[in-house]
């Protein structure tokens, strides 16, 4: 029952106050530990591709373990001493995990320069949160690329921790937020990552297999109650949630696609390199910065829906089993 409290209480001080930029952030700190055990496991395994591969496989189970293990200990200790204790820490940890105003305050200063007609610092802060190269893109280009980031995001950085977080509390949330930021930092197809960040990127697709396909049906469901276009949500989902190299992102991107009735994804280059990629949605109108307003709100409706209903389905396991 507590987690049940602890989570609901979570969200919402991550919809009031979001990630405070004086106040130290956990994730920052596995970045960290990302960074240096890249380092230290570079000097230890040989460089050729299995080499790459074994660090690899040694990076995940450190950081994920590191990031499970800190949590855990740590409240369990905070409750032999006082468990109210333990309860306000887990909340912190958790409302931390949770990155849904964050993700709306980058998206919505990217639509402010947008809308100012300020080229040079849309593409600047875009590049805060792709992974993409935004030096050449155009206004079209990064008003598509900024609701991609905010659909995808709606299942990693909200739907699919906040998940973790009911089945396990703060110690699954860090357990899943250290294999996503592992995803996010080592787990390109590039010459440096390609056998390095192999094993990270599996993890990843694994976790998010099922939160990502729920944030898609709740981002159907989300179309119809802020007046977007639910029936076109769901078709587009259907045909297009496959449309991507990943097996997770194309679906909360096709279900935002369908809803705003424009066309995301294609080609885009990273590291230099250009990537062939298909199309999800149709092509139905102009993108205009309006539908990054839209998607964020997509994203919070979504988010909360999926709030509702797990908590609903954790109270009903506690109570009947």
């Amino acid at each position: 029952m507590e987690i049940v409290i602890i989570v609901a209480v979570a969200f919402l001080l991550d919809l009031i106050f979001g990630d405070p930029y004086w106040l130290p952030h956990p994730i920052r700190l596995i970045g960290l530990l990302i960074s240096g055990c890249e380092t230290i496991l570079g000097r230890i395994f040989p460089e050729s591709k299995r080499g790459a591969l074994i660090a690899g496989i040694f990076l995940n189970l450190i950081v994920v373990a590191t990031s499970f293990a800190v949590p855990f200990f740590l409240l369990k200790g905070l409750a032999l001493i006082n468990p109210w204790l333990r309860y306000v820490v887990e909340t912190l940890f958790c409302y931390q995990i949770f990155a849904g105003k964050s993700l709306k305050q980058e998206s919505m200063r990217v639509y402010k320069y947008i809308k100012a007609g300020d080229l040079q610092n849309s593409r600047k802060y875009l590049s805060w949160i792709v992974g993409r190269d935004t030096e050449s893109l155009d206004f079209k280009q990064i008003t598509k690329a900024v609701v991609e980031t905010v659909a995808e995001n709606a299942s990693d950085g909200v739907i699919a921790p906040m998940i973790f977080m009911l089945l396990g509390g703060a110690p699954f949330g860090f357990l899943y937020k250290g294999v996503n930021t592992l995803d996010s930092m080592v787990g390109y197809k590039n010459e440096k990552y390609l056998y390095f960040g192999k094993f990270s990127a599996i993890i990843d697709d694994i976790l998010n297999f099922i939160p990502a396909r729920i944030t898609g049906m709740a981002m159907v469901i989300g179309a119809f109650l802020v007046g977007l276009d639910g029936k076109n949500a769901w078709r587009i989902f259907l045909r297009d949630r496959h449309n991507h190299a990943s097996p997770n992102s194309a679906n909360p991107e096709s279900a935002c696609a369908g809803a705003l009735n424009i066309q995301l994804a294609g080609d885009a280059f990273y590291f230099g390199k250009l990537y062939k990629k298909k199309t999800i949605g149709d092509d139905n109108r102009a993108v205009s910065a309006e539908d990054i307003v839209k998607a964020t709100n997509l994203m919070y409706v979504a988010s909360l829906l999926s709030l509702i209903v797990f908590e609903g389905i954790r109270l009903i396991l506690v109570v009947y089993l």
